[in-house]
């Protein structure tokens, strides 16, 4: 955990400090070393909250993107009496669950039920394989008429195939702890599948790691999703992201570039 209570505030880990944990309230103590990043732990093994997971770096990076109010929000179900701390909830109610280890189906669908109003954040830098999988499957990805929006015909090529049926958005980021400088690399980006399919493809929308942290914070990604959600049929919507006839300048800006090596670099000329 990156937060507990000390007199009724919560503060990071400081070694040499007991404190007491936001979910249960007994008591916690920080780990502070050179291995693993700061955080606070229960005495011996017993955790409060079956969900959580080891932090990492990765974790910690995509928490502070958010107002430090909405990290490790605890969540109570009044009906069932199940209490869990989401990674990330923000004044909209949007819950934002950071997974870097292994999740069995079974949590997974768990949490979507129990979070409901969520996206996932996967980090797709775990295994090694699955990012020149990723980009093997991308090149069969077909353009739609809205910015940013694919059409993929079989995205188990592309993805992890547990996420492949979730009911809530999967983001997936690539670039794991890594800061690349090259604007080129398509690390730079996060990638979106949508739940559901449109005839008998899924949806992947791309956007940069920037945008999609904005419309988290504002509000907007709630809306984005449910007005894509709970907008025209799927028949209507298939016929909305058909590929359009660009311009001829489009074309041609567009044939300018190619995807090498993981990259979008400048075609050369012949």
């Amino acid at each position: 955990m990156k937060f507990a209570l000390l007199n009724g505030s919560r503060i990071e880990a400081i070694k040499g400090v007991n404190a007491q944990c936001t979910i249960c309230g007994s008591n916690v103590i920080a780990k502070c070393g050179k291995i693993r990043i700061d955080h606070w732990a229960h005495k011996g093994e017993r955790n409060c909250d079956p969900w959580w997971e080891p932090e990492t770096e990765w974790h910690r990076r995509w928490k502070n993107a958010f107002s430090a109010e909405w990290q490790e929000y605890a969540l109570f179900d009044e009906r069932t009496g199940e209490k869990h701390i989401a990674d990330v909830r923000t004044a909209d109610g949007l819950v934002l669950e950071f997974q870097h280890s292994a999740i069995a189906p079974k949590e997974r669908t768990s949490r979507e039920q129990f979070y409901k109003s969520m996206a996932w954040i996967v980090d797709g830098s775990r295994l090694k394989r699955d990012h020149p999988r990723f980009l093997k499957g991308q090149s069969n990805w077909r353009k739609t008429g809205k910015v940013g929006f694919y059409l993929v015909s079989f995205p188990e090529d592309c993805f992890p195939a547990l996420w492949l049926d979730s009911a809530v958005p999967v983001v997936f980021d690539f670039l794991g702890t890594d800061l690349l400088a090259n604007p080129g690399d398509l690390r730079n980006s996060v990638y979106c599948l949508f739940p559901g399919r449109v005839g008998r493809e899924a949806v992947v929308v791309v956007m940069t790691r920037e945008q999609f942290i904005t419309i988290a914070n504002n509000g907007d990604w709630i809306k984005w999703v449910d007005n894509f959600m709970n907008g025209p049929s799927h028949s209507e919507r298939e016929q909305q992201t058909q590929p359009s006839q660009p311009s001829l300048n489009a074309r041609r800006r567009e044939s300018q570039y190619i995807l090498e090596r993981g990259r979008w670099v400048k075609r050369r000329r012949l």
